[in-house]
């Protein structure tokens, strides 16, 4: 929840003292809410979209786009029947969930089938659960994994979709504007009485609506709770714009401050960009800040942190929760496949579509990866050298897994905050009674909570929970270090550094002073030369300044003159750009 958000959830108290009755319900609603940023998304453009070969069938493809994970935005009948936070009055204005209006935050469109009954973009999943607090089952919309790790890049009129890449979405901006449509629905003359009709039927009954109604003023009264603490806080100041948010730090928030207590929230200023998927299964730690040992601890803090529920106040009904377990563990075996990189695969450069690659460049740029990159980033994946036993690390019943290395922040030099927030964070247990401890402490207490209770109404044997835990350790760590993951298939995850605060790979690989101090994200526009997208301003784009807390785009550079953040020599231009066709073809 950014500060827009929370301008909007302020706003829904000022709404509740107007008296809105007709054209002067427009000039008024108006002088509230003004005009907000997050009204103005970029137009979309469709496109031809082409499916590279990433090793998944289009019905794993599919399940993926749209695979429960627990996560609760709002009931799913009120999705569908809300109307865009436009300001109409004797006429209803378009449909929230029409799938134009979502690709505007960055949402991939998405045809209807079986399990996206309804047509949604890729992301978002119809989901039964059962309300943590009451008990009362519910049928909910929620975001899957897949709203933040699916990429597309787009040139001359086509996309390549990017299964398990880095999303273009504007959470913050998505949430702002479903807080105004949900305001406008219970504020303007005649909105609530489509959206009663669309929700609960042509012959619901008066109590029938005002029961709706009250759910809804309900709805909006929690939001404005929370959004009223995270103002009082300044806590969601570091704005990250399409494709980044702060993940730990929002984690933490939503996990420790709304569900737990609202004296453990925190200022969330280290936004980083969508990590891609593919062969983080295997890595001996999962998260891309190498903080979470075990896939199932990651997903289950990645679920929380798209709003999946739980439990951590009524000790009658202690961790009761909404994470859905099984599917945790059947996307990880997925996005994993049966052995070492042979899951979900990187994508390979599409030479039809961005052009061919230079051979000669190619292997020239080997031998500087060799010279510059290999001993941070790994001999590649399918390099023989990367099968000796000094990348590997033992898991459980004699699995292994790849030892990435770990670069602490004065090597690195790139931006720290992300690393030293969550370094730092602490937070009291309250009802769970461990008193005050390290947020490391805090997220592993609950997640392997949540897990075992979960793998317990499974009966799942012993030797199930350690699969289904990826054959690792539930360690959580604060370490002060980045880690460096393989660079297959890096071409297809810009912008780059773990901020996003570097715009293409040209800039990655100049001296820092060189780099753009602003650009513009929000535009799947694909520059294959320099490898990034669109840097210019278009109407609706985000203002990246690298200036600004968090957007630090110093280290990992090239340069001649050494300190904190070189990590080799100034390359030339040419060495540059035989670097960059060799990434390309990884």
């Amino acid at each position: 929840m950014d500060r827009f958000l929370l301008k909007v959830c302020l706003c829904f108290g000022c709404i509740a003292l107007l008296p809105l009755t007709g054209c002067n319900a427009i000039k008024q609603v108006e002088q509230v809410f003004g005009n907000r940023p997050s009204q103005n998304m970029p137009a979309y453009k469709p496109v031809q979209v082409h499916y590279e070969d990433q090793n998944w069938t289009s019905q794993q493809r599919t399940w993926f786009y749209h695979a429960a994970q627990g996560a609760e935005l709002l009931p799913y009948k009120w999705f569908l029947a809300l109307e865009q936070p436009k300001l109409t009055l004797f006429h209803p204005a378009p449909r929230f969930a029409d799938p134009d209006y979502l690709a505007g935050f960055g949402f991939l469109p998405d045809p209807a089938s079986p399990q996206n009954p309804d047509g949604l973009p890729v992301g978002f999943a119809k989901d039964d659960v059962r309300d943590p607090q009451t008990g009362t089952p519910l049928q909910v919309v929620g975001l899957t994994c897949s709203a933040c790790h699916t990429g597309q890049l787009e040139y001359q009129g086509k996309g390549v979709r990017i299964d398990g890449g880095t999303a273009s979405a504007e959470l913050a901006a998505f949430q702002t504007e479903l807080g105004f449509a949900a305001a406008f629905t219970d504020k303007l003359p005649f909105r609530f009485d489509r959206f009663a009709k669309n929700v609960l039927g042509d012959n619901a009954s008066s109590e029938d609506k005002k029961n709706l109604r009250d759910q809804l003023r309900a709805f909006l009264k929690v939001g404005l709770a929370e959004a009223q603490a995270a103002e009082d806080g300044n806590l969601y100041a570091a704005v990250g714009g399409f494709g980044r948010t702060d993940a730990l730090g929002r984690i933490g928030n939503y996990v420790f401050g709304t569900e737990l207590s609202p004296k453990n929230l925190v200022v969330a200023n280290a936004p980083v960009k969508f990590p891609p998927l593919w062969d983080t299964s295997w890595f001996s730690w999962v998260q891309y800040d190498y903080s979470i040992q075990q896939p199932m601890v990651r997903n289950i803090g990645e679920a929380l942190g798209v709003r999946a529920r739980v439990n951590l106040t009524d000790p009658a009904k202690l961790y009761s929760n909404t994470v859905n377990v099984k599917n945790l563990w059947l996307m990880e075996e997925q996005l994993a496949g049966p052995t070492a990189f042979h899951g979900l695969a990187p994508p390979k450069w599409p030479a039809d579509i961005f052009g061919p690659l230079d051979p000669v460049k190619v292997q020239q740029g080997a031998t500087l990866y060799q010279q510059h990159c290999q001993r941070c980033h790994l001999p590649p994946l399918d390099s023989p050298a990367l099968q000796d036993n000094q990348f590997w690390e033992q898991g459980l019943a004699g699995r292994r897994f790849l030892k990435l290395k770990t670069l602490p922040l004065q090597v690195i030099g790139t931006d720290p905050n992300e690393a030293e927030d969550w370094s730092k964070r602490q937070a009291d247990t309250g009802v769970l009674g461990k008193g005050t401890v390290p947020a490391t402490v805090g997220l592993q207490l609950v997640t392997t909570e949540i897990r075992d209770r979960a793998y317990d109404a499974m009966n799942l044997s012993p030797e199930q929970r350690m699969e289904w835990n990826g054959y690792r350790g539930d360690g959580v760590t604060a370490p002060l270090v980045y880690r460096a993951r393989p660079l297959a298939g890096i071409w297809a995850t810009p912008p780059f550094l773990h901020n996003g605060s570097v715009p293409n790979l040209y800039e990655l690989l100049l001296p820092a002073t060189q780099r753009s101090k602003e650009f513009y994200t929000g535009s799947r526009s694909f520059d294959p030369v320099r490898v990034g997208y669109q840097r210019e301003a278009f109407p609706g784009a985000f203002g990246f300044h690298t200036d600004a807390v968090g957007n630090s785009n110093a280290g990992h550079e090239f340069n001649n003159t050494p300190g904190k953040g070189v990590i080799g020599p100034e390359l030339t231009d040419a060495e540059r750009w035989a670097l960059i066709e060799y990434l390309k073809s990884l």
